[in-house]
């Protein structure tokens, strides 16, 4: 078997240019915004070819503060592009999004880190932050769904026990979707990443096991502390009136 990593070359990535230019082109014509499409891009591609130097620094840093620090400012963005479906509500429940996202996904990760890989030191930039980006991004996007369905359902109406029932199901939905799928559908990214770099399929399928609970376990946990904190506050409100 061959193990050599295939090097990308910018001029070949620039082939993608041609399916994203076509779905561009779709999706403006179905209604979408193209400046908003053309920023979410951009930024993605800025953000992506700047971080790689970012991280060579930091992995070469080797002090368990900047790592931490790394990790603050993961939970402080996924906080706030969690609550992007709320935007009137930002302020409200920024802190209550961050209690959320901390408490459920920090929780799994310690789990992982010191449970089950054992790190030494427990700060090993280059197993913690990958592993804290999965983490905090999939409890971003199960918080914005719940977040976006709990006040949609009590905009009809409904009541608090039920509208979170809802949006918990609801916040759900693609993770579970991602359990029933994955071997089958699909072959997620840290699996793929690994097989391309020469790792046995069956050592490269333990980690995928390892992330794909990590991910249900802190989505679970993020989403139903975010629901409770957020009925809560309406609960305190309701008896003040």
């Amino acid at each position: 078997m061959n193990h050599t990593i295939v090097q990308i070359d910018l001029w070949r990535l620039a082939w993608m240019a041609l399916p994203v230019g076509l779905v561009l082109w779709l999706l403006v014509r179905g209604g979408l915004s193209a400046g908003s499409l053309l920023y979410a891009l951009g930024r993605m591609l800025v953000q992506l070819l700047l971080i790689g130097y970012v991280l060579i620094a930091i992995f070469h840093a080797d002090t368990p503060w900047i790592v931490l620090g790394v990790l603050g400012v993961m939970l402080a963005f996924s906080s706030w592009i969690a609550l992007r479906t709320v935007p009137q509500r930002r302020g409200e429940l920024l802190g209550r999004a961050l209690l959320a996202i901390a408490a459920g996904g920090g929780t799994v990760l310690a789990l992982v880190t010191q449970g089950v890989l054992d790190l030494k030191p427990w700060y090993q930039p280059n197993h913690l932050i990958p592993l804290a980006g999965m983490v905090f991004a999939n409890a971003m996007n199960s918080v914005a769904l719940a977040s976006e369905r709990y006040f949609a359902e009590r905009e009809r109406g409904v009541a608090r026990d039920r509208a979170a029932s809802e949006a918990l199901k609801a916040a759900m939905i693609p993770v579970i979707n991602a359990l029933l799928a994955v071997g089958l559908v699909s072959l997620p990214g840290m699996m793929t990443g690994q097989i391309l770099s020469g790792v046995s399929p069956l050592v490269a399928a333990r980690y995928q096991i390892l992330v794909m609970v990590m991910i249900f376990s802190a989505s679970g946990l993020s989403v139903v502390i975010f629901l409770t904190l957020i009925r809560k506050k309406e609960t305190e409100k309701q008896i003040l009136k």
